[in-house]
């Protein structure tokens, strides 16, 4: 990976980009991250971050979506 590690999705900075590798959550919460578009593969944007730093705003597969920062960890990417 020349120096790029996996890490979640919380972590990536406003205006990062990252891979989606793994999804860690289960049950429900897995399926709606799946419907999300969070699938393993998908290119996701960070946008911005609310005022107090949660959720954040997340661009998705031609769509915008708000992820609160819990959600975000159980997401691995690798930074792009």
């Amino acid at each position: 990976m020349a120096g790029r590690s996996i890490t979640s999705l919380s972590n990536l900075e406003p205006g990062a980009f990252g891979e989606v590798i793994l999804l860690q959550a289960r049950g429900l919460a897995r399926r709606r991250l799946l419907d999300l578009g969070l699938v393993p593969g998908t290119r996701v944007e960070v946008l911005r971050r609310s005022p107090g730093g949660d959720p954040t705003a997340f661009w998705v597969r031609g769509t915008t979506i708000a992820l609160r920062r819990e959600e975000g960890r159980q997401v691995l990417v690798k930074p792009v």
